[in-house]
Order: C-alpha cells, then sequence, then structure tokens
C-alpha cells in the first residue's frame, strides 16, 4: 500500500516504497471494486506519450523542432512543429491502448476516431499549451480531460459525447515539462503529482494529495489590456497591489496555474476587447484545471458561475477563466 495522503512534498527518490504512477494508478483501481481496468489503460497511455514529448522537448534545441510550420490549428494559431509532434504522439497512444473511442484535441479540425467503437471513454486534450516559450526555455504543458461517452458503446461517437459539463469529468489532468516534467491528476479523489525520472524511464509520486494554500500571495494575469478589464477585475486588480501581492506570469497556462496550486495564488484570465468572452477554451483548458483546482481544495469561476456546472455548446467556446485559493476567488466573485 501507499503511504497515508498528507499535504507534505515526499521525496520519493529516497523514499523505500518507490511509488511510481503505475502502480498507484493500480493499486487506486484495486480499492474501487466497480473499476474494469479501462480507465487505468487510457492514464497509462497518456503517461507513455508524456515521456516522450519530454524527452523531445528537451532536447527540442539540438534537433531543430522548436520552430513553426506553415500551417495554422483551428483557432488561427501558427503550429509549432512539437505542438504537431504532441499531437500525434497522444492519439497514437490513445489509438493503440484501445479504450478510448475518439479524441477531441485542440491542435486538429474535427474529432479523431480512434478505430475503438467499443470502448467507454473519449478524451480531449491539448497536446502541448504554451508551446511559443518553448524557444526561450520557458516551461509547457499538456491538458487532458476523460469522460465517459454518452453514446452507446459499439455505435457512433457524436460530438455530444464531447459537450459534456465538467463535472462529468472521470479523469482530469495536466503534465508540466520544466526544471523536471511532472503529472498532476485527479479521478474525484483529491490531487497527486509525480515527477518524472529520466534516467529510470518511470513517474514517481513525489505530491501526494497536494492541497492549494486558502490564501495566497500571488495573483498570475496579462496586464496588458488592463483597461479592456471588467470593473470588477480592476478593482480586484487594486486591491492585489494594496495588499502588497506579488505579480507573477509568464505566460504558459500549466506554468502559472501549477505555480499558484502549489504555493497559494490566483490565475486571472478575464474579458478583454480583443476576446469579450474571455480566451481560453472551456474543454481543451478549462474544465480539467477547474477539476484539480477543486480537487485540490480551491475553486474555479468565469466571475459569474462555477465553471464545471457551465454547459459547452460548441467545441471551441472560450470563458473567461479564474482558478486558485479560495479566498481569492471568493473576493472576485463579491464584487
Amino acid at each position: 500500500m501507499y503511504p497515508p495522503k498528507s499535504n507534505a512534498s515526499v521525496n520519493t527518490f529516497t523514499h523505500p516504497l518507490g511509488i511510481t504512477v503505475d502502480r498507484f494508478i493500480v493499486q487506486n483501481q484495486h480499492e474501487c471494486p466497480e473499476a474494469t481496468g479501462e480507465l487505468t489503460q487510457v492514464l497509462r497511455d497518456i503517461v507513455l506519450a508524456s515521456k516522450i514529448i519530454s524527452r523531445e522537448i528537451n532536447r527540442a534545441g539540438l534537433s531543430g523542432i522548436e520552430g513553426l510550420t506553415d500551417e495554422e490549428n483551428v483557432h488561427g494559431e501558427k503550429q509549432r512543429m512539437l505542438d504537431v509532434i504532441a499531437g500525434v504522439r497522444f492519439t497514437r497512444a490513445l489509438v493503440s491502448g484501445r479504450q478510448v473511442a475518439a479524441i477531441l484535441s485542440e491542435e486538429r479540425e474535427g474529432i479523431i476516431d480512434t478505430g475503438n467503437k467499443h470502448a467507454k471513454y473519449v478524451v480531449i486534450i491539448d497536446p502541448l499549451d504554451g508551446s511559443s516559450n518553448i524557444d526561450v526555455n520557458i516551461s509547457v504543458g499538456t491538458i487532458f480531460s476523460v469522460y465517459k461517452r454518452i453514446s452507446k458503446h459499439g455505435e457512433d461517437f457524436s460530438i455530444e459525447d464531447f459537450l459534456q459539463p465538467g463535472t462529468n469529468q472521470v479523469a482530469a489532468g495536466y503534465v508540466l515539462y520544466g526544471s523536471s516534467t511532472m503529472l498532476v491528476y485527479t479521478t474525484g479523489n483529491g490531487v497527486d503529482g509525480f515527477t518524472y525520472e529520466p534516467s529510470l524511464g518511470e513517474y514517481f509520486l513525489s505530491h501526494p494529495n497536494i492541497v492549494q494554500p486558502e490564501y495566497g500571495d500571488y495573483y498570475s494575469i496579462n496586464e496588458k489590456n488592463q483597461e479592456s478589464f471588467p470593473d470588477a477585475i480592476r478593482e480586484f486588480l487594486a486591491r492585489c497591489k494594496k495588499d502588497n501581492m506579488s505579480t507573477r506570469y509568464v505566460g504558459s497556462l500549466v506554468c502559472d496555474f501549477h505555480r499558484n496550486i502549489m504555493k497559494g495564488g490566483v490565475y486571472l484570465y478575464p474579458p478583454t476587447s480583443a476576446y469579450s468572452d474571455g480566451k481560453l477554451r472551456l474543454l481543451y483548458e478549462c474544465n480539467a484545471l477547474a477539476m484539480i483546482s477543486e480537487q485540490a481544495n480551491g475553486l474555479a469561476t468565469n466571475g459569474n458561475h462555477r465553471i464545471l456546472e457551465i454547459c459547452p455548446t460548441w467545441h471551441r467556446q472560450r470563458v473567461p477563466f479564474y482558478a486558485g485559493s479560495k479566498s481569492l476567488i471568493e473576493k472576485i466573485r463579491d464584487h
């Protein structure tokens, strides 16, 4: 058995049990009598692909794959070679695992048919968020959500399988490719973090039961467009400055979110004149991070409603996004 959960970090490289992510996933499956192993395989496939992406990122500057392609993604953004590589790696892993019926990728136009009609799950993924930061050696990440499909097993999937509220997620997580590679995920029973040991090719449990501090001294926001922020957000930022809070923002969503969940703080992406509905995507980014935030004792809102309760009407839907320590999010909601 793995050790009791606590809020303290554990150095698993010297821990006598050396709990790998694979062992952790399997042990959690055994504790759920209704589990049949399919979700375990989905998580294993994501873990495998993330190891490959971690390797590619670490050698990007030497292999010449950090630049742009001649293509744009579905959102009109220039694709980077690593965006394409990450999308291919995750797709191949999930197709081979045979437990996912379809995939919705932030980098692809339509739904990816895996050919596994009898699988019970679908996956929504942003294969490489923040990839423009790779050129300057700033951390980037992968964000993923897993849902049970609505369509019947054995039949064709539909877009309705993906247009589910975040409360229906059965698993969500992210991979942070930084000074070390870290996997953080939840299946609805708390949040756990695993650090990758490349010489062994294994993730080890390093942060069991992550709990975000209820209070925080940091806020993460791009203040470039602050003149077009809603009044409530400008008032909140003024209050942050008055309280001597510190700004921490690098423009890589997973990186900024991860820092706040570990140290205590709030991430904000409000609507602006350029993005009146917000810029971040509900399905590809916000739902997964909202589930992690709530499972780690934080909150996530669009300013008026809980992110996880928003019923999507479009797979590219954007929303304002505020996630972080409870005390800070409550101040935003009070306006």
